[in-house]
Protein backbone atom coordinates (compact mmCIF):
# COMPACT_ATOMS: atom_id res chain seq x y z
CA UNK A 1 0.00 0.00 0.00
CA UNK A 2 1.41 3.51 -0.82
CA UNK A 3 2.19 5.69 2.06
CA UNK A 4 -0.06 8.89 2.75
CA UNK A 5 1.86 12.64 2.20
CA UNK A 6 1.48 12.29 6.42
CA UNK A 7 3.29 9.16 6.51
CA UNK A 8 5.56 10.45 3.73
CA UNK A 9 6.51 13.37 6.14
CA UNK A 10 6.85 10.95 9.28
CA UNK A 11 9.58 8.69 7.25
CA UNK A 12 11.48 11.97 6.04
CA UNK A 13 11.87 13.29 9.44
CA UNK A 14 12.35 9.79 10.95
CA UNK A 15 15.01 8.74 8.94
CA UNK A 16 16.74 12.20 9.01
CA UNK A 17 17.24 12.40 12.35
CA UNK A 18 18.38 8.92 13.10
CA UNK A 19 20.72 9.26 9.82
CA UNK A 20 22.09 12.66 11.38
CA UNK A 21 22.78 11.07 14.63
CA UNK A 22 24.49 8.19 13.15
CA UNK A 23 26.52 10.41 11.07
CA UNK A 24 27.87 12.55 13.99
CA UNK A 25 25.73 15.48 13.12
CA UNK A 26 22.91 15.07 15.56
CA UNK A 27 25.20 14.72 19.12
CA UNK A 28 24.87 15.12 22.65
CA UNK A 29 25.31 18.69 23.93
CA UNK A 30 24.34 20.34 19.94
CA UNK A 31 23.31 23.24 19.61
CA UNK A 32 19.93 22.50 17.27
CA UNK A 33 17.16 24.65 15.25
CA UNK A 34 13.98 23.67 15.03
CA UNK A 35 11.80 23.86 11.94
CA UNK A 36 8.31 24.70 11.78
CA UNK A 37 5.03 22.76 9.87
CA UNK A 38 3.34 19.57 9.48
CA UNK A 39 7.17 17.91 8.60
CA UNK A 40 9.09 19.45 10.95
CA UNK A 41 7.00 18.58 13.61
CA UNK A 42 7.69 14.91 13.31
CA UNK A 43 11.47 15.64 13.79
CA UNK A 44 10.89 17.31 16.64
CA UNK A 45 9.18 14.54 18.20
CA UNK A 46 11.77 12.14 16.62
CA UNK A 47 14.68 14.01 18.59
CA UNK A 48 12.48 13.46 22.06
CA UNK A 49 12.00 10.02 21.19
CA UNK A 50 16.03 10.01 21.15
CA UNK A 51 16.66 12.31 23.68
CA UNK A 52 13.81 9.81 25.92
CA UNK A 53 15.81 6.69 25.13
CA UNK A 54 19.39 8.04 26.06
CA UNK A 55 20.95 8.43 22.60
CA UNK A 56 21.28 11.98 22.78
CA UNK A 57 21.64 14.48 26.19
CA UNK A 58 22.01 17.84 26.91
CA UNK A 59 19.94 19.19 23.83
CA UNK A 60 19.82 22.82 23.44
CA UNK A 61 16.85 24.08 20.74
CA UNK A 62 16.15 27.25 18.99
CA UNK A 63 13.06 27.05 17.53
CA UNK A 64 11.87 28.64 14.85
CA UNK A 65 8.01 29.45 16.02
CA UNK A 66 5.60 29.90 18.90
CA UNK A 67 4.22 26.09 17.15
CA UNK A 68 7.50 24.88 17.95
CA UNK A 69 8.11 26.31 21.23
CA UNK A 70 5.30 25.05 22.20
CA UNK A 71 6.21 21.39 20.97
CA UNK A 72 9.24 21.58 22.87
CA UNK A 73 7.84 22.25 25.95
CA UNK A 74 5.54 19.62 25.67
CA UNK A 75 8.13 17.56 24.62
CA UNK A 76 10.33 18.00 27.34
CA UNK A 77 13.61 19.75 25.06
CA UNK A 78 14.75 22.65 26.25
CA UNK A 79 14.24 26.09 24.24
CA UNK A 80 16.91 29.06 23.75
CA UNK A 81 17.26 31.61 21.60
CA UNK A 82 19.87 32.84 19.18
CA UNK A 83 21.05 35.44 21.86
CA UNK A 84 21.32 33.44 25.10
CA UNK A 85 25.17 32.99 25.76
CA UNK A 86 24.38 29.18 25.82
CA UNK A 87 23.67 29.59 22.59
CA UNK A 88 26.07 32.14 21.45
CA UNK A 89 24.09 32.97 17.74
CA UNK A 90 25.88 29.70 16.09
CA UNK A 91 23.82 26.37 15.78
CA UNK A 92 25.62 22.85 14.94
CA UNK A 93 22.60 21.97 13.24
CA UNK A 94 18.86 23.33 11.38
CA UNK A 95 16.76 20.64 10.55
CA UNK A 96 13.20 21.72 8.72
CA UNK A 97 10.67 21.40 6.32
CA UNK A 98 10.27 22.97 3.04
CA UNK A 99 7.05 23.83 0.58
CA UNK A 100 9.56 23.12 -2.71
CA UNK A 101 13.12 21.90 -3.28
CA UNK A 102 14.24 22.52 -6.51
CA UNK A 103 17.03 20.02 -8.14
CA UNK A 104 19.85 22.65 -7.29
CA UNK A 105 18.82 22.39 -3.71
CA UNK A 106 17.16 26.13 -3.44
CA UNK A 107 14.27 25.80 -1.91
CA UNK A 108 10.77 27.82 -1.08
CA UNK A 109 9.96 28.49 2.81
CA UNK A 110 7.19 30.19 4.84
CA UNK A 111 3.74 28.44 3.94
CA UNK A 112 3.44 28.61 7.60
CA UNK A 113 4.20 32.32 7.88
CA UNK A 114 7.63 31.52 9.44
CA UNK A 115 9.99 32.34 6.99
CA UNK A 116 11.85 35.03 8.99
CA UNK A 117 13.04 33.32 11.97
CA UNK A 118 13.28 30.14 9.56
CA UNK A 119 16.23 31.94 7.77
CA UNK A 120 17.82 33.43 10.57
CA UNK A 121 18.05 30.01 12.10
CA UNK A 122 18.80 28.19 9.12
CA UNK A 123 21.89 31.11 7.55
CA UNK A 124 23.21 30.97 11.45
CA UNK A 125 23.56 26.81 11.43
CA UNK A 126 26.96 24.71 10.62
CA UNK A 127 24.42 22.30 8.28
CA UNK A 128 21.30 22.60 7.15
CA UNK A 129 18.99 19.87 6.75
CA UNK A 130 15.54 19.45 5.21
CA UNK A 131 12.40 16.58 5.16
CA UNK A 132 10.04 16.52 3.09
CA UNK A 133 7.45 14.32 1.52
CA UNK A 134 7.26 13.80 -2.35
CA UNK A 135 4.84 16.23 -3.69
CA UNK A 136 7.80 18.80 -2.51
CA UNK A 137 10.50 18.20 -5.40
CA UNK A 138 9.96 20.28 -8.16
CA UNK A 139 11.61 20.81 -11.49
CA UNK A 140 12.07 25.07 -10.36
CA UNK A 141 10.71 27.78 -8.52
CA UNK A 142 8.39 30.52 -9.41
CA UNK A 143 4.91 29.03 -11.37
CA UNK A 144 4.13 26.78 -8.64
CA UNK A 145 4.22 27.27 -4.54
CA UNK A 146 3.64 30.79 -4.10
CA UNK A 147 6.69 32.25 -2.57
CA UNK A 148 6.13 34.45 0.84
CA UNK A 149 7.47 37.70 1.59
CA UNK A 150 7.47 39.25 4.78
CA UNK A 151 6.65 42.98 4.56
CA UNK A 152 6.39 45.59 7.00
CA UNK A 153 2.32 46.42 7.06
CA UNK A 154 3.14 50.13 6.17
CA UNK A 155 4.87 49.25 2.85
CA UNK A 156 1.94 47.35 1.50
CA UNK A 157 1.77 49.40 -1.67
CA UNK A 158 5.41 50.12 -2.78
CA UNK A 159 6.47 46.75 -2.11
CA UNK A 160 3.67 45.01 -4.00
CA UNK A 161 4.72 47.84 -7.01
CA UNK A 162 8.23 46.76 -6.77
CA UNK A 163 7.46 43.13 -6.74
CA UNK A 164 5.26 43.23 -9.75
CA UNK A 165 7.66 45.43 -11.39
CA UNK A 166 9.91 41.84 -11.12
CA UNK A 167 7.14 40.41 -13.13
CA UNK A 168 5.35 38.67 -9.73
CA UNK A 169 1.38 38.04 -9.14
CA UNK A 170 1.07 39.61 -5.68
CA UNK A 171 -1.46 38.34 -3.15
CA UNK A 172 -1.70 39.69 0.45
CA UNK A 173 -2.21 36.71 2.94
CA UNK A 174 -5.65 36.12 4.31
CA UNK A 175 -6.30 34.56 7.81
CA UNK A 176 -7.94 31.23 8.51
CA UNK A 177 -10.05 31.22 11.01
CA UNK A 178 -9.52 35.24 11.39
CA UNK A 179 -10.80 38.32 9.95
CA UNK A 180 -8.40 40.34 7.78
CA UNK A 181 -4.75 39.59 7.03
CA UNK A 182 -2.08 37.22 8.20
CA UNK A 183 0.38 38.14 11.06
CA UNK A 184 3.66 36.82 11.71
CA UNK A 185 4.72 36.44 14.82
CA UNK A 186 6.84 39.26 13.81
CA UNK A 187 4.06 41.18 13.67
CA UNK A 188 4.31 41.25 9.86
CA UNK A 189 2.38 40.71 7.14
CA UNK A 190 2.82 37.85 4.17
CA UNK A 191 2.75 38.80 0.08
CA UNK A 192 2.60 35.42 -2.04
CA UNK A 193 3.84 35.57 -5.44
CA UNK A 194 3.59 33.50 -8.51
CA UNK A 195 5.29 34.30 -11.88
CA UNK A 196 4.32 32.87 -14.88
CA UNK A 197 7.18 31.20 -16.01
CA UNK A 198 10.14 29.80 -13.62
CA UNK A 199 12.45 32.20 -11.83
CA UNK A 200 16.07 32.48 -10.52
CA UNK A 201 16.00 32.06 -7.06
CA UNK A 202 19.35 32.80 -6.27
CA UNK A 203 19.37 36.08 -7.62
CA UNK A 204 15.65 37.24 -7.03
CA UNK A 205 16.34 36.22 -3.00
CA UNK A 206 18.78 39.20 -3.37
CA UNK A 207 16.60 41.74 -5.48
CA UNK A 208 13.43 41.01 -3.29
CA UNK A 209 15.50 41.59 0.06
CA UNK A 210 16.70 44.41 -0.89
CA UNK A 211 13.26 46.47 -2.09
CA UNK A 212 12.39 49.16 1.16
CA UNK A 213 9.89 47.83 3.07
CA UNK A 214 10.53 43.72 2.85
CA UNK A 215 11.71 42.03 5.71
CA UNK A 216 12.74 38.75 4.24
CA UNK A 217 11.39 36.46 1.48
CA UNK A 218 10.58 32.54 1.56
CA UNK A 219 13.94 32.21 -1.48
CA UNK A 220 16.64 29.63 0.71
CA UNK A 221 19.34 29.38 -1.43
CA UNK A 222 22.69 30.63 0.48
CA UNK A 223 23.01 27.66 3.14
CA UNK A 224 22.77 24.50 0.83
CA UNK A 225 20.62 21.59 2.72
CA UNK A 226 21.15 17.71 2.73
CA UNK A 227 17.50 16.78 1.80
CA UNK A 228 15.70 13.68 2.69
CA UNK A 229 12.40 12.94 0.58
CA UNK A 230 10.02 10.45 1.72
CA UNK A 231 8.20 8.49 -1.27
CA UNK A 232 4.87 6.60 -1.39
CA UNK A 233 6.80 3.49 -2.08
CA UNK A 234 8.36 3.69 1.44
CA UNK A 235 11.62 5.02 -0.10
CA UNK A 236 13.55 8.05 1.10
CA UNK A 237 15.73 9.44 -1.39
CA UNK A 238 18.78 11.63 -0.18
CA UNK A 239 19.69 14.85 -2.36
Amino acid sequence: MALSQSEQKVLAATTAVDSLISEGLIFSGMKIGLGTGSTAMPAVKRLAERIADGTLKDIKAVATSFQTTLACEDLGIPVYTLNDRAIGGQLDLAIDGADEVAPEKTLIKGGGAALLREKIIAYNAKHFAIVADESKKVDGHGTGFALPVEIIAEARVPVVKALEKLGAECVLREGVKKAGPVITDNGNMIIDCRWKQKVNAAELEEVIDDITGVVECGFFTKNVPVVFIAHADGSVERM
